[in-house]
Parts: C-alpha cells; sequence; structure tokens
C-alpha cells in the first residue's frame, strides 16, 4: 500500500509544508504580546503531527469507498450539528464547538460536515454520469441535502460556514453539468433573496435587533453586516476591528514593518489576530510582498489540485475536487477581502495559516482527499 505514496503530488505536498512553517511564524508573532492566549510549540507540534497522519491516512484511503458510505457520514455529520446545537459550548457568540477535555482542544462539527457534504454531493452527482442535471431528479434533492445543514449551521449562529456550505453546493452544482436555464434561474433566485434581505435588514434593523435581544438570541452578526453595508451609520466600536485591521495592513507597505515588529498587531489593537486575522500579521510584517508570495502560494496549490481533476478518469474523484477548490478559495478570498474592507467579517479562518487544530485538521484531511483521488485513479472499483 505505501508503494501509492510514489505517485504523490510532490509541489502541493511542499507548499503544505511551507504553509506548516509560515503559520507558525505568524502565530508566534500573533501571541507575543497577547493577553489571551500563549504560544505553546508542544501543542502546535502536536497539531501538526496529528493532521499529517490523518492527511497519510486519507490519501492511502480508496476516495471511492468513501462515497459509498457518504450517506451514513451524512447522517452522522447532521447528528453532531444537532447535538452541537444542544450542548456544544458558546465561543464568540456562536453555539458551534464540542470542548474536547482530554486533549485540551475545541472541535467544530461544521468543519468536518464541509468534507462529508463534498462526498455526499459527489456520490450523488457521479451517479448521472456527466448527463445534464435534471431539475427535480437532481437539482432540487441535492439542493436540499445542502440546505437542511446549512440552516442548522445559521441558527448557531455561525453565517460564515453556513454561506461555504452555499458555496460548495454551486462549484458542485457548476462542476455537475447543471443547464444554463437552471443556472440563470438560481442566480435571480439568489439575487432577489440578497435584495430582499438588504432591504428587510436596512428597513427594519431596530425591529430585528430588539426582537433578537428579547429572545436573547446572538446580535453581533447584525453589527458586522451593518458595518459592511452602512459604514456611516455603524458605530465606531463595531468599526474598530476593521478600521484598524485595514490601517495595519496599509502601514507594511511594499516590504512591511519587519517581522515581529508590527506595531498593531504587538499593541493587541486587531482582535482574535492570531486565528481569523492572522492575515493582517501578514500585511503589517511583511508588506505587499509578502502578500503576494502567500497568495501565489494559494493558486500553486489551488492549480494543481485542478490539474488533478482535469486528468481524472472518475466523476466522482473530480466532483470532490471541486468541491474543495470551492470551499478553499471562497475561504481565502473572504478572509482576506473582510480584512481589507470589501466582505463582511466573519468568523472564517485562513486555510492553513490560521491557528486552530480542527480548522487544520480538515483542511489536511481534504488535501488527503485530493491525494486520494490522484493516487486511485487507475484502479476501478468492483461494482463502478
Amino acid at each position: 500500500m505505501l508503494h501509492k505514496l510514489k505517485k504523490i503530488d510532490v509541489p502541493i505536498v511542499v507548499i503544505l509544508l511551507a504553509f506548516m512553517v509560515i503559520s507558525t511564524m505568524l502565530v508566534y508573532s500573533a501571541t507575543l504580546n497577547s493577553r489571551v492566549i500563549t504560544f505553546e510549540p508542544k501543542k502546535i507540534i502536536v497539531i501538526y503531527i496529528v493532521s499529517i497522519i490523518a492527511f497519510l491516512v486519507t490519501t492511502l484511503i480508496d476516495y471511492r469507498i468513501l462515497t459509498k458510505v457518504s450517506f451514513y457520514l451524512y447522517g452522522f455529520g447532521v447528528f453532531l450539528l444537532i447535538a452541537v446545537l444542544l450542548f456544544g459550548e458558546k465561543i464568540g457568540g456562536a453555539r458551534g464547538w464540542f470542548s474536547l477535555p482530554v486533549v485540551k482542544l475545541d472541535f467544530q462539527p461544521v468543519e468536518l460536515f464541509k468534507i462529508i457534504l463534498i462526498l455526499t454531493l459527489a456520490m450523488f452527482m457521479a451517479r448521472r454520469k456527466g448527463e445534464p442535471l435534471e431539475l427535480l431528479q437532481d437539482v432540487v434533492p441535492i439542493g436540499l441535502i445542502t440546505f437542511f445543514p446549512v440552516v442548522l449551521v445559521a441558527v448557531q449562529p455561525d453565517l460564515g460556514n453556513a454561506m461555504i456550505l452555499v458555496v460548495i453546493l454551486c462549484g458542485m452544482y457548476w462542476i455537475g453539468n447543471m443547464r444554463l436555464s437552471y443556472l440563470l434561474i438560481g442566480a435571480l433566485a439568489i439575487a432577489g433573496g440578497a435584495y430582499l434581505f438588504l432591504y428587510l435588514f436596512q428597513h427594519y434593523h431596530t425591529d430585528i435587533q430588539q426582537f433578537f435581544q428579547a429572545q436573547k438570541w446572538p446580535t453581533h452578526w447584525m453589527d458586522r453586516i451593518n458595518t459592511f453595508i452602512s459604514p456611516e451609520t455603524a458605530s465606531k466600536d463595531d468599526k474598530w476591528q476593521v478600521d484598524n485591521a485595514i490601517r495595519a495592513i496599509g502601514s507594511g507597505s511594499l516590504i512591511g514593518e519587519g517581522y515581529l515588529n508590527g506595531s498593531s498587531v504587538h499593541s493587541n489593537r486587531i482582535p482574535v489576530v492570531y486565528t481569523d486575522a492572522i492575515f493582517v500579521v501578514v500585511g503589517e510584517e511583511f508588506g505587499f510582498v509578502g502578500a503576494s508570495v502567500l497568495l501565489l502560494l494559494y493558486f500553486v496549490l489551488i492549480y494543481r489540485m485542478i490539474l488533478i481533476s482535469i486528468y481524472c478518469n472518475h466523476l466522482a474523484g473530480t466532483y470532490i475536487i471541486i468541491g474543495i477548490v470551492s470551499m478553499m478559495v471562497f475561504q481565502i478570498f473572504e478572509n482576506i477581502s473582510m480584512w481589507i474592507g470589501i466582505m463582511p467579517v466573519t468568523g472564517i479562518t485562513l486555510p492553513f495559516i490560521s491557528y486552530g487544530g480542527t480548522s487544520l485538521l480538515i483542511n489536511m484531511i481534504a488535501m488527503g482527499l485530493v491525494m486520494s483521488v490522484r493516487l486511485h485513479d487507475d484502479k476501478l472499483l468492483e461494482d463502478e
């Protein structure tokens, strides 16, 4: 079995190792003068070791075996999403984590569910054997499979990860040979829904906020959206984080202020800079050049994944890779964009760079699936 590793995509492995080095450097800088967290080398090493093992194990498992049991995985994933709503720990205003005291880690079920959803949709769509998706037989069932967990994640509330699930669905629709007429109808529906949401949000903002407060539901997401769509009416407190982030990234100029010398980062003017806002460290300490290098690494990673999908002989493998690409591209875009003021702030992490055990583990499993497609593409399962 280990001889299969000879077919592994070396550039992707090199990039993943580079990300580990970059992430460690950035997290160390972000936590150097932090008041809420200290840099723990042993914990980070354990996270990396577990993530690498998960990557290798997933690589060696035939991905088509996983697609065959994907509906069982889907049921398990939905169970976790319901359980975390009832018994999970609230962090950052959202009830979306399980605290694992034995390993001293917080596990976020929605991160795992992203992979489960990709496998489930890939299995469902591969049955069409490349034929255009039919509205009632394919498009509607696939949408319903995604809609239910999206609602469960949105009510945590975790709008960022709910959006990622929707983006995965859109990417799978696109690669699944969806009819143009259905795409146009879907685009119009999304545009209409977005317009209606913004209209209601702006005209009934106070009423909505009072209702949520009366029910003792979180309202921080409303402040984030209001800061994005109506910055002139948002309070200074609501805009404080984004304004400081933009100022910090801008101060990095061409080559940055220097490693460990970021003035905003080390004066604690950027909350959660070691997780969601890690790109601020890149921009302030390494400037435009450092940010460009990081984006180039992401570009090469996505490019290598797309190449594997193009040369894949089995539709399920292609669908899986495009689902993972859709997920990662959106996360990269959203995370960077929210700190330069062109997208609303969400809890989305920067893949492979932000501090967080669950996020890194799931991303490494995702890359293991990509490698599994490459390694097992030359062998058919008996009933395929």
